[in-house]
């Protein structure tokens, strides 16, 4: 019998708010976060909304005062990611070295090798002032009309090139894997440690393997989720030339743009955020007397095959089929030994981009057929945008507040949707919730899907 994982601590940021509490009520509300950006001038794009944090300033309120000298060298998604793992650790009453004072003599809750951290991250961008002033002193020409030179900006003379004048942690700041390396830094978790990047997929598949590390038994408890922020320019300019953003014009409500199911959808809206969960053994759980929200029930993964929707020798956009989405909730299923019909509630990726919709609900139908009308539907980006890596874990969080509290949050919707699905606007109510179904698919073509079991 392979070991259970259980939900023991949420640590949320999203456009809502800082802490699980605000994400709960701003989703049991009807509100959504989808604003103007206030982080940087967004009028030269085609959506000028986001889902931005506003109220999180950073991370040096989320760390020992012995480490705070650190946040400096961290991105925006480190900064997220460490605030997540210090309220999930908090919300989970866990006992790490991050919370303990310095020479204390107090035991953790767990030996360090015995905790693990698998995070999910996207592609960090670079801060545009820390990059420009770089690159500035690479131009050449005149003055009144200077031009960037390669050249001086590689290597320069002597190979002292104008890249040299970014700072010298530059890159430390920058690499992906340094969510979870903070993350484990701080909290002592020693024992097996994975960074996934598989754009929006990334959050679920790290709960999915956190789960595999405890079900094997190479530790007792994982930081898991995922953290990411596309509120920046290069993250915007990524998704805008990749056709995802919703035209915003002069609208200031998102919510009303962001359209899941809705064939005439006009895209969605970028977010920000962090979804990070301390996944728990069981027994190791039960033992110190842990809150459970949910138990990992099953999970599964996979990746769709693209297909060139221009004949001929054109080069067209790649559609990916829905068989590769079926795979991963089937899979799910198999893992957790159940069928369709034992799914009480969905929490899909549900972007409102046309194209990526259509994929998911051609997989629902495929895997529910007929009874695919009856099961609700919980759908965050009309109310914290597309959170990309962060996706998942902010996901997995709801679902695991809707077990915990047998109640389904309230769903925006502002235009119309398949008669089959239940994509439209609900105020939200008490529901009867066993097993919750949590799906994300990426725009590179990897699926992941877990299920979620009620405490109990």
């Amino acid at each position: 019998m392979r070991r259970r994982t259980v939900i023991t601590g949420i640590g949320t940021v999203s456009g809502l708010g800082t802490g699980v509490e605000a994400l709960w009520q701003g989703l049991s509300a009807g509100r959504s976060a989808l604003k103007p950006i206030r982080a940087f001038d967004a009028s030269g794009f085609v959506c000028r909304l986001g889902g931005e944090a506003a109220d999180f300033t950073g991370a040096k309120d989320f760390v020992p005062k012995s480490y705070r000298k650190a946040v400096k060298v961290m991105a925006r998604d480190s900064e997220l990611a460490v605030a997540g793992a210090k309220l999930a650790v908090d919300d989970a009453r866990l006992v790490t070295r991050g919370t303990l004072p310095e020479d204390s003599a107090e035991k953790t809750s767990y030996p360090s090798g015995r905790l693990g951290c698998q995070i999910g991250a996207g592609l960090i961008a670079a801060e545009t002032a820390e990059l420009s002033m770089a690159m500035a002193t690479a131009k050449v020409g005149p003055a009144e009309s200077p031009s960037l030179d390669l050249k001086a900006w590689g290597t320069g003379e002597g190979g002292a090139g104008a890249m040299n004048n970014l700072p010298p942690l530059w890159m430390l700041k920058y690499l992906p894997n340094m969510l979870a390396c903070h993350v484990t830094i701080i909290h002592g978790a020693e024992g097996p440690s994975n960074t996934i990047t598989c754009a929006e997929a990334s959050g679920l598949l790290s709960i999915g393997e956190s789960a595999r590390v405890i079900e094997r038994g190479d530790a007792d408890a994982c930081f898991s989720g995922g953290a990411e922020s596309k509120i920046t320019l290069m993250g915007l300019l990524r998704m805008q030339l990749a056709g995802r953003l919703a035209p915003s014009g002069d609208i200031e409500d998102g919510g009303s743009l962001v359209r899941p199911y809705d064939p005439r959808s006009g895209g969605t809206i970028m977010g920000e955020g962090a979804g990070i969960l301390i996944l728990e053994e069981a027994s190791a759980a039960a033992g110190r007397g842990a809150r459970v929200y949910a138990e990992v029930a099953g999970f599964g993964a996979s990746h769709s095959d693209a297909m060139d929707v221009l004949a001929g020798d054109t080069a067209g956009p790649l559609v990916y089929d829905d068989e590769g989405i079926r795979f991963a909730v089937e899979n799910a299923l198999e893992d957790a030994g159940l069928d369709a019909g034992d799914i009480d509630a969905i929490v899909p990726h549900a972007t409102g981009v046309p194209a990526a919709d259509a994929r998911e609900l051609g997989a629902f139908r495929a895997v529910f057929g007929s009874r695919l009308s009856s099961v609700p539907l919980v759908t965050l980006a009309p109310v914290v945008g597309d959170c990309a890596a962060a996706q998942g874990g902010l996901s997995a969080a709801v679902a695991a507040l809707c077990l915990h509290h047998q109640r389904l949050p309230a769903r925006i919707h502002a235009g119309t949707h398949h008669p089959d699905i239940q994509a439209g606007a609900f105020p939200g109510g008490s529901a009867t919730l066993r097993h919750i179904l949590v799906l994300n698919s990426s725009l590179g073509g990897q699926n992941a899907a877990i299920i979620l079991r009620a405490a109990g």
